[in-house]
This record gives C-alpha cells, sequence and structure tokens, in this order.
C-alpha cells in the first residue's frame, strides 16, 4: 500500500535539500477534497440551524454562507464531484 502523503524538495538553509510534506494548498486533489468538505458541511450546518449562517452574509464568514448556498443550489453537481472524488481516494491513489 501506498503511503497518501507526497513529499516536496525545498532548499535547506545549510544548503542542501529536505524532504517536507506537502499541504492541501499545494496537492491539487487535497484542495478539492477540502473544499468539496467545506460545501458539504456549511450546507449540513445551514439545514441544521439556518439563522447561523445567514447572519454572517459578508465578509470573511461570509465565505461559509456562501459554500451553503452553493451546496443547496448546485447538490446533485456536488453529489456527483463527491461520489467522483471518493471514487477516486479509494481505488486511484
Amino acid at each position: 500500500m501506498r503511503s497518501s502523503s507526497t513529499y516536496l524538495r525545498v532548499p535547506d538553509v545549510r544548503g542542501g535539500w529536505r524532504r517536507v510534506t506537502m499541504s492541501a494548498i499545494f496537492n491539487f486533489q487535497s484542495l478539492l477534497t477540502v473544499i468539496l468538505l467545506l460545501i458539504c458541511t456549511c450546507t449540513y450546518i445551514r439545514s441544521l440551524a439556518p439563522t447561523l449562517l445567514d447572519k454572517n452574509k459578508s465578509g470573511l464568514l461570509g465565505i461559509f454562507w456562501k459554500c451553503a448556498r452553493i451546496g443547496e443550489r448546485k447538490s446533485p453537481y456536488v453529489a456527483v464531484c463527491c461520489i467522483a472524488m471518493a471514487f477516486s481516494i479509494l481505488f486511484v491513489q
């Protein structure tokens, strides 16, 4: 079984190279997974407590309201993306 972590070689202070684990920002598949989880989580939270996200429609916390809105309006597409991502994670990696 392969390791799911991806390594990146970066220059070291001493002039050599060192390996660091890539974060979701640098790994495109992990970034898509994080975005899909954010959309699904915000949609679920809004279905339980709509006033929690509706009071913050602008600003930094407005991102969560927008993710919930995407999840509500584009739910068939989000569901297909979640299934495709799950298939990719389980069988391709």
